[in-house]
């Protein structure tokens, strides 16, 4: 790995955010390349960055974090990166920890996964309630502890940039997370800081959240087992 990287940020609605998004990312990893995925947004981001002279895939239709997230997998594929990083447009997410996830790859990892928790920290919200419930489920069936699995910031090789461009429904979400560690990926986290988010409001309302936190867990328990059985069904054919 030479260490040619794509940072993926997939943007719905964030005008209010992704000029702040771009320009630190610029400012800060310049030595980075990076796309803006706008999915079909309804306001003005693909206006801002096509303003401001970003790079930007501008997705016609909405398809939702797992298709916008897989169209720019498809274009850091294309175009023939070692590794992508996932990076929230709502400015969350610190460009200063992408070099380190990197500098961990290249220790032979497939993804690295910029964790909040990894370190004991202590946290008693929902959020951190489901992270543990998806870590127990993801370790109770793969026999590997990742201590943040919601975390939306992962960095991940070329392989893994084929696995998401290539196959469908591949989404950026613990249960594919448990599903490429069922099939021999190596995954590893470093601690990271998530910032509050700059502006606008998160989809995962209460309500939205718990039945994300329960999808998930149904994926990861029982799901996934019928989804390796179907690969294997179709890699013996």
């Amino acid at each position: 790995m030479n260490g040619r990287l794509l940072i993926i940020i997939p943007a719905y609605n964030e005008e209010e955010n992704i000029r702040a998004v771009v320009e630190e990312l610029i400012r800060v990893c310049p030595q980075f390349d990076y796309v803006v995925v706008n999915d079909g947004s309804t306001d003005h981001t693909a206006q801002l960055c096509r303003e401001n002279g970003y790079n930007i895939l501008d997705l016609p239709v909405n398809l939702g974090l797992a298709g916008c997230f897989q169209a720019g997998m498809k274009y850091a594929y294309q175009e023939g990166y070692d590794c992508a990083v996932q990076f929230d447009g709502d400015g969350q997410h610190r460009p200063e920890y992408i070099e380190p996830m990197l500098e961990k790859m290249k220790e032979g990892y497939d993804i690295v996964i910029g964790s909040r928790f990894v370190e004991g920290h202590k946290d008693a919200s929902m959020r951190m309630i489901g992270s543990r419930l998806l870590s127990a489920a993801i370790r109770l069936t793969t026999g590997v502890k990742v201590a943040d699995p919601t975390s939306g910031m992962r960095m991940f090789n070329r392989k893994m940039i084929r696995e998401f461009a290539l196959k469908l429904n591949f989404g950026p979400e613990p249960d594919t997370v448990s599903y490429l560690l069922k099939q021999g990926a190596k995954v590893a986290e470093i601690p990271v800081t998530i910032s509050p988010r700059l502006g606008g409001e998160s989809y995962l309302k209460p309500a939205v959240a718990a039945a994300y936190m329960i999808r998930m867990l149904l994926s990861i328990l029982i799901i996934q087992n019928f989804r390796q059985a179907m690969s294997s069904a179709d890699s013996d054919a």
